[in-house]
């Protein structure tokens, strides 16, 4: 019997095989550990916004879905440009300062790379 690879999110010694790819039972991580190489060469975790462009720190996105500020009554609307967008680690990937709105994170799948 072969030795399941620890999880690269966790590094748990429990993943299991499903299929082609391998799942962590702590952290419900699925990985292909065929595409592992090229995920982790880089050290960095890359960041695509909704048409799978890669972002850079200082880009300029585009808004593709009108997004509800939290705690206002204030609506980010479809097409506001953000210029300037900082890459960060967390639940919103970017954080930006939104004219009208102020400083505000937003997840990297509401935007498109303009």
């Amino acid at each position: 019997m072969s030795e399941a690879p620890a999880c690269p999110e966790c590094k748990s010694e429990y993943a299991y095989e499903d299929g082609a790819l391998w799942v962590c039972p702590d952290c419900d991580h699925e990985w292909n550990p065929s595409a592992e190489p090229e995920a982790t060469s880089g050290g960095e975790k890359v960041i695509k916004d909704a048409v799978g462009n890669i972002l850079q720190d200082g880009d300029t996105v585009s808004v593709i879905k009108d997004l509800k500020v939290k705690g206002s009554s204030q609506v980010v609307k479809v097409g506001t440009k953000v210029k300037n967008i900082r890459l960060v680690d967390g639940d919103h990937d970017i954080d930006c300062k939104i004219p009208g709105i102020g400083a505000m994170g937003l997840k990297s799948e509401f935007v498109k790379k303009v």
